[in-house]
């Protein structure tokens, strides 16, 4: 259905039915000219409507849509004088009837003629709000930065201790470095007198602490979408077309 008035194909709505508020009935269109549409109702009582073309809401392809109801057409828009659209050329008979018509006749005629001219359609015009939705795409920054902290971790660590004891010796014990199997040099070594200072290496063996970082995946963070509907007012001002009582 097209309801933007610049959009109505004027050409393509004649013969179309003409229909008001409440599926009112007015009939056909006949005509269209530059302000108005005529509409005629019924073929022997006929009723004629001339709509301002501002109150034309929509055209669906077969029938035109007024705003308007059926009182306040017969009240406003209705024709004080039935007009013929289908009236041919008069025949030679009706010309001499209406040459023969009376003066008083020629004079309601012409007075009622005058009344239709000197009544004028005046459309008065007003803004309507067309809002439309544009997409806009906004971003959003989700930032990972570096936290340090100290951790503390319990680490046990072995190392050798060196413990000296001093004993004295048994014969027995004494006897047994001279027999047992050890070579000549070594039991001198051993048992040979201490002339000067000496040193002797005993190797103790420790634990050091190592420390190296590994990067793991503690937690993950799941980022989601979902669309959300708001209402939103909107407000414009818009202009509408009135008619001031004029000075008397």
């Amino acid at each position: 259905m097209v309801s933007k008035f610049d959009e109505i194909p004027w050409n393509e709505i004649i013969k179309k039915e003409a229909r008001g508020i409440d599926d009112a009935d007015f009939g056909e269109i006949q005509s269209v000219d530059s302000e108005s549409v005529l509409a005629q109702k019924g073929l022997i009582d006929k009723e004629f409507f001339s709509f301002p073309k501002n109150l034309v809401q929509g055209y669906d392809g077969d029938r035109v849509w007024f705003k308007v109801t059926e009182e306040e057409a017969r009240n406003s828009y209705m024709q004080s004088q039935n007009v013929n659209l289908d009236q041919g050329d008069s025949s030679s008979d009706n010309k001499i009837e209406k040459t023969e018509t009376s003066d008083d006749e020629d004079n309601s005629l012409s007075n009622t003629k005058e009344e239709e001219e000197q009544e004028k359609i005046i459309p008065l015009m007003a803004e309507k709000l067309d809002i439309t939705k544009t997409e806009v795409i906004d971003e959003v920054i989700i930032t990972k930065e570096p936290v340090k902290d100290t951790k503390t971790e319990q680490i046990p660590v072995m190392h050798e201790e060196l413990t000296i004891e001093i004993r004295p010796v048994t014969n027995d014990q004494s006897s047994s470095y001279n027999n047992n199997n050890n070579s000549k040099e070594q039991k001198k070594e051993i048992l040979k007198t201490v002339e000067n200072k000496t040193n002797i290496r005993i190797p103790l063996k420790r634990e050091e602490v190592e420390v190296s970082r590994t990067p793991y995946v503690k937690e993950e963070i799941v980022v989601k979408k979902k669309p959300v509907t708001e209402t939103r007012t909107v407000s414009e001002e818009i202009i509408t077309e009135k008619v001031e009582d004029p000075p008397l």
